[in-house]
């Protein structure tokens, strides 16, 4: 019996998120040790090279070096203590130095806790309740569902969903809510890029509608560009959720905007005690140093491109397989055909020593380069040639 239920804390890194049917069979990771770079080892000692790369949360590669002596240096400083540290205000000063919108910043520990920050802030400024959202943005009780177990009714009702890429339909919802919209928070990508025409129509909608425009950012932010989103594609949200690239994996997120929404702040409460812990705030400064130094997000999007470009004459070499590539360079996946292909697919390419995303995203870093993505595709033909071959069998059952 596993001391965890579940079998791990992190929902996504479940033996079946992973492997989906297969992942009972032996041979197939389980655990791991250790991670370095772009390449990851198991409890039973194979390496691995790896797309997951934290679930998006590391943009530089494993461990590297730049990061791990600054949170060296700040564990030996002592982590935390009974006033605020120098390095929060430091840290808040890069990230609008990198971001001049974003005039103001609040720290956090995870992607979840930043998104419901955004929410009670933007709740604060407009005094109202309910939220649109669209995508994924956390596990707490706010943005579930209707019929959400373990989430009283009178809070999801506080919650709707808007569809992605939708102008037509976003516009009816967000005039429908009317003087009740508290903010419409989205993911800017999900599963491939954002019309300019839905972006504009969202931030013209919420003014109208005086609601906050919220960009959760946690798997954009300084992978897609320094900016995230809202530097991409020049739309300016009024909140923006930061997070996983800006650590490099250490736990460490943000929420920050323009001065008058952020100033919501002071008439709620938002506070952790290990908010401003001092080695994650050190992997984040010197994190965003090497995104902007190293040029990372171009470095990120050219290597990515060859995988996203060689996903894509996957799909066009096996239609029967693979649906298509999706997403954009800097994170993208290849969707099967069905979950059996897709757990097929996933377990071959891991005993050939590779780790990809049964879904969306695979990740590219700074640690991969050409000749890796390169070898990566050469391994994932042979897997789906093979899956082809055996037919509706289970190659290795």
């Amino acid at each position: 019996m596993t001391r965890i239920p579940g079998f791990t804390s992190t929902g996504s890194k479940r033996p079946d998120a992973v492997f989906g049917e297969l992942a009972g069979q032996s041979g197939l990771p389980r655990r791991m040790v250790r991670s370095h770079g772009c390449r990851v080892e198991d409890e039973e000692g194979r390496s691995y090279i790896d797309y997951v790369m934290g679930l998006g949360a590391v943009a530089l590669g494993y461990g590297h070096p730049e990061v791990t002596r600054a949170v060296q240096a700040a564990a030996a400083d002592g982590v935390i203590g009974p006033l605020p540290p120098v390095l929060e205000e430091a840290v808040a000063d890069t990230i609008s130095g990198l971001m001049p919108w974003v005039e103001q910043v609040r720290f956090l520990k995870t992607g979840a806790e930043a998104a419901a920050a955004a929410v009670r802030l933007a709740r604060t400024a407009t005094g109202r309740d309910f939220v649109l959202g669209c995508g994924y943005h956390g596990w707490l009780d706010w943005c579930q569902a209707a019929g959400a177990r373990g989430v009283p009714a009178s809070t999801a009702a506080s919650f709707g969903e808007l569809p992605f890429n939708d102008p037509e339909r976003s516009v009816e919802l967000i005039r429908a809510a009317g003087s009740g919209l508290a903010a419409v928070i989205i993911e800017p990508v999900i599963a491939a890029p954002p019309s300019e025409a839905w972006l504009g129509t969202l931030r013209s909608e919420t003014e109208r509608a005086g609601a906050a425009l919220i960009f959760d950012e946690i798997k954009t932010i300084g992978r897609i560009g320094l900016g995230g989103a809202a530097g991409r594609w020049n739309v300016r949200p009024d909140l923006v959720v930061m997070g996983k690239a800006i650590g490099n994996g250490f736990p460490i997120a943000a929420v920050g905007g323009h001065s008058g929404i952020m100033s919501a702040a002071e008439h709620t409460w938002i506070s952790s005690t290990l908010a401003t812990e001092t080695v994650s705030l050190a992997a984040a400064q010197a994190t965003l140093r090497v995104l902007e130094r190293d040029e990372v997000p171009a470095h990120i999007a050219r290597v990515g491109g060859v995988l996203f470009a060689g996903f894509g004459e996957l799909a066009e070499r096996f239609p029967s397989l693979v649906i298509a590539a999706r997403g954009i360079p800097e994170m993208c996946f290849l969707q099967m055909r069905d979950e059996h292909v897709s757990a097929l697919v996933a377990a071959g390419c891991a005993r050939r020593g590779i780790l990809l995303k049964r879904t969306a995203y695979d990740f590219v870093s700074l640690a991969h380069d050409e000749r890796i993505v390169e070898e990566t595709l050469g391994v994932v033909e042979e897997v789906i040639l093979e899956v082809e071959r055996s037919g509706p069998g289970i190659p290795g059952a």
